[in-house]
């Protein structure tokens, strides 16, 4: 009988637009009353996941996976209202949308759901992506609202066909992480970008271009991929750490590299290398040394003979931590780690990813939203960085150093 109650609740849902109004018990045609509190369950398909204090997170069970276009209304009629959304795994999608009191204001964005499986496989998943990692592969579109004063009044989910998508091939510096004081370029770089497009990051901790193989991920990538679409692919932490007899970077790193870039032509998609973030590893004169050995060079080089957009995030990384010096260099990093960073570090380091797309006047440069020129040399001060903070603090280390 529960099954068959299911059923009928994933019918009606993906037969009816997924709209929710979260102010008014009778709402207009066409939305569900998403009262406060109302938790989520699978007879009805939507709710709030957690009751905790602090952000609010609502999920609504998607039909399928792929883009959704979100368009959500904000204000408070009694108030001035300041909200910040973030969508599935902490992907920053708005920042500080400011209401006065009485007046509305319409926002829409793009998500991308996403679950295992493929035609003819499935992506082995890590420990932690099968738990505190789940809701990046669940069939749940989770939007989380926060700031100092979040008035979220209604919210409407529509499949999105045909749009491009920007794929993140990468590792624990540019995933979805799940729980401060974690956070990557990659679940910042989603607020940057016009409605026009969606992100879909399978970055993962402790992936290398061996690994994204033999774990099917790239073959997920490659399952979902369409001409017109865009591949980022940021790889060698672990490369390096991976080096065995015959290899390196300028053998298998370099040949692995080479296999990405033809797989996503072929499948007319335009892959655009990125280089490894820096460490933090200052030398004794205030400048940061090289730890990453070939990988940079050998990314560079792939690019010039392939005849590709390159991001030298290596070079940008370095420009920006020697401007905030050895003494404040920590504070783009997650407390005393020296390879994964904190929200502040992993913000300006998409700042940088954007500047870089900007430059080279790649195709992708005409979905770029509210995008003043940056300067890595001149970073934003960390003393006035005020994107809201998860409460859940304390997050498992990441994979790789």
């Amino acid at each position: 009988m529960r099954y068959a109650v299911l059923l009928a609740a994933a019918a009606g849902l993906s037969a009816q637009s997924l709209q929710f109004d979260f102010t008014s018990a009778a709402p207009a045609p066409g939305f569900r009353h998403a009262a406060p509190g109302a938790r989520y369950t699978e007879e009805t398909g939507y709710g709030f996941e957690d009751a905790s204090p602090g952000p609010s997170y609502f999920s609504v069970r998607v039909p399928e996976e792929g883009n959704y276009k979100v368009t959500m209304t904000f204000g408070d009629s009694a108030a001035d209202s300041v909200t910040t959304i973030k969508a599935e795994l902490r992907r920053l999608m708005l920042e500080h949308v400011r209401v006065p009191a009485g007046k509305v204001e319409t926002r829409s964005f793009l998500v991308n759901v996403r679950t295992p499986k493929y035609p003819g496989g499935e992506v082995k998943l890590k420990e932690r992506e099968r738990t505190f990692e789940a809701r990046a592969w669940d069939n749940r579109l989770t939007l989380e609202f926060t700031d100092a004063h979040p008035a979220v009044r209604t919210v409407a989910i529509e499949k999105a066909a045909g749009v491009p998508t920007v794929y993140i091939v990468g590792d624990s510096t540019s995933t979805d992480q799940p729980r401060e004081p974690y956070n990557s370029w990659g679940q910042m770089l989603t607020r940057f970008f016009k409605p026009g497009i969606a992100v879909a990051n399978h970055g993962e901790s402790g992936e290398s271009l061996r690994g994204f193989l033999g774990e099917n991920r790239w073959a997920k990538i490659l399952s979902l991929v369409q001409p017109g679409d865009f591949v980022l692919i940021q790889m060698g932490h672990n490369d390096q750490k991976e080096e065995r007899e015959g290899g390196g970077a300028f053998t298998t790193y370099r040949d692995r590299l080479k296999r990405f870039v033809s797989d996503a032509r072929e499948h007319g998609a335009t892959p655009v290398l990125i280089t490894p973030v820096n460490r933090l590893t200052f030398d004794a004169a205030g400048k940061i040394a090289n730890s990453l050995g070939d990988y940079p060079d050998a990314v560079r080089q792939v690019a010039r003979e392939e005849n590709l957009a390159l991001i030298d995030l290596n070079a940008m990384s370095k420009v920006f931590y020697e401007a905030l010096g050895p003494q404040e260099g920590h504070l783009a990093f997650a407390g005393d780690d020296h390879t994964h960073h904190d929200d502040y570090g992993s913000y300006e380091l998409a700042k940088c990813i954007v500047e870089a797309i900007r430059q080279a006047k790649l195709p992708l440069a005409r979905y770029l939203f509210d995008t003043p020129p940056f300067d890595p040399a001149h970073p934003d001060s960390p003393a006035k960085f005020d994107i809201p903070a998860e409460p859940q603090a304390n997050g498992e280390r990441p994979y790789g150093q």
